[in-house]
């Protein structure tokens, strides 16, 4: 299953929530929209993270949508050299919306959320967010395939 969904190229997200020094979060290829109409995002966390008690406790997450010069931060939210926590926040901006989760200055996007309902299955929480606030920036997107990062452009 690993090598067969590693060939589909995804754009890169990272998940954040917490607040303070129980800021923790994730990077992802699985953030998506699930309606305009009310604004829902769906997020798959597995429940082994260290993100999913943090998302759990606080009710809130934000889906920081990367540009193609941020595969620093997606490298430290992935893990890379060991960062745990609130130590992958470091080398970055970051500011908060209404949900009190963090947003990366500088990403094409920051889909602020709110849970509004977890599936637990298998290994993965599969949580809804209700869309509590957005900002929007300008760039090229970061893209992952086959364990490598991209970018795509017109």
């Amino acid at each position: 299953m690993k090598t067969a969904m590693r060939r589909m190229s995804g754009g890169v997200s990272v998940i954040t929530a917490g607040v303070g020094d129980e800021r923790t979060g994730a990077t992802v290829t699985s953030a998506t929209a699930l309606s305009v109409d009310p604004p829902t995002m769906i997020v798959n966390i597995n429940r082994s993270s260290s993100s999913w008690p943090i998302i759990s406790r606080y009710g809130h997450f934000c889906v920081n949508i990367l540009s193609d010069e941020q595969q620093d931060v997606a490298d430290r939210f992935a893990g890379k050299g060991g960062l745990k926590g609130v130590e992958r926040y470091d080398g970055a901006e970051w500011f908060t919306l209404a949900s009190g989760a963090s947003v990366l200055r500088g990403a094409l996007a920051g889909i602020d959320c709110e849970v509004d309902e977890v599936i637990e299955r298998h290994s993965h929480a599969i949580i809804l967010g209700r869309v509590v606030s957005i900002v929007a920036g300008d760039g090229h997107s970061l893209v992952y395939s086959n364990g490598r990062y991209g970018r795509f452009s017109l």
